[in-house]
Formats: C-alpha cells, sequence, structure tokens
C-alpha cells in the first residue's frame, strides 16, 4: 500500500488563511469593512493550526506571499487624529479573484482520490 503523501505545511497554510479570507467575504456579503480581516484576526482564527502552532509556518510571511502573488488585496493601515493625537486602525487584507481561483484548485486536488 503507498504511504500518504505527505502535506506541505507552508501550502496548507496558505490554503488555511484563503479559506478563511474567503468565508468572512461570504459570511459579510454587503458589508465591505466586515469582509476583510486583520492579521491579529487571522492569528486568532489560526492559532490553533498545526503548522503555526508548532512554529513550522510563521502566519505573517504566508500573508506576505499571498499578497505579493496577488491572491490577496491588500487595505493599507489609516491613520486617524482623535483629539489631536494620532491613532492607526490595522492593514486589512481580503481575497482576491485570483486567491478564489487557487483555493478552488487547490480543494479539488485534495478532494481527489489517487
Amino acid at each position: 500500500m503507498p504511504s500518504e503523501p505527505t502535506t506541505d505545511p507552508v501550502r496548507a497554510t496558505l490554503v488555511a488563511i484563503l479559506q478563511q479570507l474567503n468565508r468572512a467575504e461570504a459570511l459579510y456579503e454587503g458589508r465591505a469593512r466586515d469582509q476583510a480581516l486583520t492579521l491579529a484576526d487571522l492569528d486568532r482564527m489560526l492559532r490553533k493550526f498545526p503548522p503555526i502552532e508548532d512554529g513550522q509556518v510563521k502566519l505573517a510571511l504566508a500573508l506576505g506571499l499571498l499578497v505579493r502573488n496577488r491572491l490577496v488585496g491588500v487595505e493599507a493601515a489609516t491613520v486617524h487624529t482623535t483629539r489631536g493625537r494620532p491613532t492607526s486602525s490595522p492593514a486589512h487584507y481580503r481575497i482576491t479573484a485570483e486567491g478564489k481561483q487557487f483555493l478552488v484548485e487547490a480543494l479539488e486536488k485534495t478532494d481527489r482520490i489517487t
């Protein structure tokens, strides 16, 4: 019997991030700001994901890779002035059409029987 192929922890993390961003977009349809997640949101959601929990993959680096490859879009952090003091809101991340296509293809591959 052939041995089960090992899962690449980086690829699994990339897919998990895309799944969370896709889920947020679907859940909050019509509320654009809620459809995007911050790094802190993703960290909270994926904290117990084995490659992240074990320290094999750094979430921020994986997210940066997705942004660099245009699978995830980023809405830059904004700086506001409240009572004369600058305050900032963190960057928000949203899945792109290319990210959705990658996610669909990745999930199709894992669902196939070999």
